[in-house]
């Protein structure tokens, strides 16, 4: 078999609707529209969530929650991802995002204590978790909250 033999299932694809091609063809005169109204007309019809005049449920229902205009949102990276890093290497935000631990730096990067860490690292980050802070220095290595 080659590329250009290659074909659909029979059954598979069927011919579009041949519309407004005389009354024989079922689909003529108003072309499956029938007469007048909202969905005859072109660009007609309801709009989604549309519920014939009555108040629809998303405005029925209670708003929730609020977004604080200043928080803040930090990447988060647990102590045992760092590592894949070399003993003695300086960890910074720029460092994290090249070895692919975050994809961007947001508004910070903060390290969390989740997991054992056996490299001895400096760590150079905006902020650090105090159970972080325990588990770098208590192998030998560094932290600096920039």
């Amino acid at each position: 078999m080659k590329l250009h033999e290659l074909q659909p299932a029979i059954g598979s694809t069927t011919a579009p609707k041949r519309l407004g091609r005389g009354v024989g063809s079922q689909l003529g005169k108003t072309s499956g529209k029938g007469h007048k109204g909202a969905k005859a007309r072109s660009g007609g019809g309801k709009r989604p969530g549309f519920e014939g005049g009555q108040m629809p449920l998303t405005r029925r229902l209670p708003k929730r929650g609020f977004t604080n205009i200043f928080g803040k949102e930090y990447a988060t990276v647990n102590v045992s991802k760092l590592n894949c890093f070399e003993d003695g290497t300086v960890v910074t935000n720029e460092v994290l995002v090249e070895a692919g631990l975050i994809k961007k730096t947001l508004d910070g990067v903060k390290i969390l204590g989740g997991g054992e860490l056996q490299k001895k690292l400096t760590v150079s980050v905006d902020k650090v978790t105090d159970s972080a802070k325990e588990k770098i220095e208590a192998i030998g290595g560094k932290v600096e909250v920039k």
